[in-house]
């Protein structure tokens, strides 16, 4: 996990982003070396929600980064037959090592296990109340009133906020019912077979959180 380079400060970089348009939301998945969990999962978000709203568009972008980010890296080949087995567009991938500015710059933070989850609340940069693992939000996002939410008329970026401070309101009054509860292993190396139940996993995990962002439900 890079720091920020060249010298720069972390309230140089902060500045450097600050003329970012806030009509958009941007989400950043992470996993360790990004080659594998947090590459499906980014693609399976930006596939699900283009099912929802028909397109992504600008205003929603999904990314994805490694704690040992192999950067440059394609994506595993068992991930991207993952991918294809949901229809997911899994063409273009590069993997990226997580640096300070893609911290900065996210709305929402969703990891693949607790650990990496205190490794980006630890890079600082204010990400404890955005950062949660993905299957944490999910059970968060399961406990909120859809009705609570701004409508998608809105705007999806209105809507997506108030979901994540909804979220992390909710946080210490949700606990799992076990540490494990809340880990997607990592499956790099293993057959396809178990990048297969990743998948599952995450395309269950997904669901709920799509359908609460856009607040339109999956297709039957």
């Amino acid at each position: 996990m890079r720091g920020i380079g060249n010298g720069e400060s972390a309230a140089e970089i902060t500045t450097t982003f600050v003329g970012l348009p806030r009509d958009s939301f941007r989400i950043l998945h992470v996993s360790t070396g990004n080659v594998c969990r947090s590459p499906i999962t980014e693609r399976l978000t930006r596939h699900f929600v283009t099912q929802r709203l028909g397109v992504l568009g600008g205003s929603l972008i999904v990314e994805s980064a490694g704690t040992w980010g192999h950067e440059g890296a394609a994506m595993e080949s068992n991930a991207e037959t993952v991918l294809a087995d949901f229809g997911a567009d899994a063409s273009g991938f590069v993997g990226r090592e997580l640096l300070d500015e893609h911290v900065i710059m996210a709305d929402l933070v969703l990891t693949a296990t607790r650990d990496h989850r205190a490794q980006v609340i630890s890079m600082g940069h204010s990400a404890g109340l955005r950062t949660f693992t993905l299957k944490e939000f999910t059970r968060l996002v399961r406990a909120i009133d859809p009705a609570t939410l701004p409508p998608l008329d809105d705007g999806v970026v209105q809507r997506a906020r108030a979901l994540v401070r909804a979220a992390a309101a909710l946080r210490g009054w949700l606990l799992a019912p076990t540490a494990e509860a809340d880990e997607v292993y990592d499956p790099y190396g293993a057959p396809l077979t178990f990048f297969r139940s990743v998948g599952e996993e995450i395309h269950e995990a997904l669901d709920p959180v799509v359908t609460a962002l856009t607040g339109v439900p999956a297709r039957t």
